[in-house]
């Protein structure tokens, strides 16, 4: 589900082939621009445009590194499913607003049509031209909004589950997030305690040998206080 709502968004932002863009890095990691360039058979200056489009939204993040051989700096893609969910959670937000807003309207007041260019406007505004329409001076008729009103509600219903389940991919990813984190500061810690550890370790060795000295020192001046008598 996620992968098909991240193309439609790649896709509206930037074409048909961000949207294969976003295709072939779901559920990869730092893939070689190069490739990507091959993979959908655009020239290397052409992708790398789609790329920074993506990459100016968060969609999808890169490293670099210097190829040894030839001396150039080569960039590695990789899509961020986290950041791609966020932005269609407000796109779908932000549009079941407004045709909730619409669909409001839409009950409450009563709208007329130009039967010739299809004109709609607000009782409001029909009064105010006496039921003319401003385009062609036909006779405004009253909407019958009975299936559109149907066709708005069944929309938001229908975007609603869409954004339940972008919340559910969110939390999944953010709980593989969190255990990744996890993992990070175990290791931390763990080289962290290796470290004091290792440091105590020497300690003692520097204890125990400060220890043996002062030992041989004790012994080598009751030989040179006996040696003199």
């Amino acid at each position: 589900m996620p992968i098909k709502l991240i193309k439609q968004i790649a896709e509206n932002i930037a074409g048909e082939n961000a949207a294969q863009i976003v295709n072939f890095l779901y559920d990869k990691k730092d893939i070689n621009e190069f490739l990507i360039a091959k993979k959908l058979g655009l020239t290397i200056n052409q992708t790398r445009n789609l790329l920074y489009r993506l990459s100016s939204l968060g969609i999808i993040s890169s490293i670099r590194r210097k190829d040894k051989r030839k001396g150039w700096y080569i960039y590695f893609w990789t899509l961020d499913v986290f950041r791609s969910l966020e932005i269609l959670e407000t796109k779908l937000s932000q549009e079941i607003s407004r045709l909730e807003s619409e669909l409001s309207s839409k009950k409450l007041k009563k709208f007329y049509k130009c039967p010739i260019c299809a004109l709609e406007v607000t009782e409001e505004s029909a009064l105010l031209t006496n039921f003319t329409c401003s385009e062609c001076g036909e006779i405004y008729v009253l909407s019958d909004n009975i299936s559109y009103i149907d066709n708005l509600s069944k929309k938001i219903i229908k975007f609603k589950k869409e954004l339940e389940l972008i919340t559910e991919e969110k939390l999944k990813e953010q709980e593989e997030k969190d255990k990744k984190l996890k993992k990070i500061i175990k290791k931390v810690e763990k080289i962290k305690k290796d470290a004091r550890e290792e440091k105590r370790m020497v300690r003692q060795k520097e204890k125990k040998k400060s220890l043996k000295n002062y030992k041989q020192s004790g012994k080598l001046k009751k030989k040179i206080k006996k040696h003199k008598k």
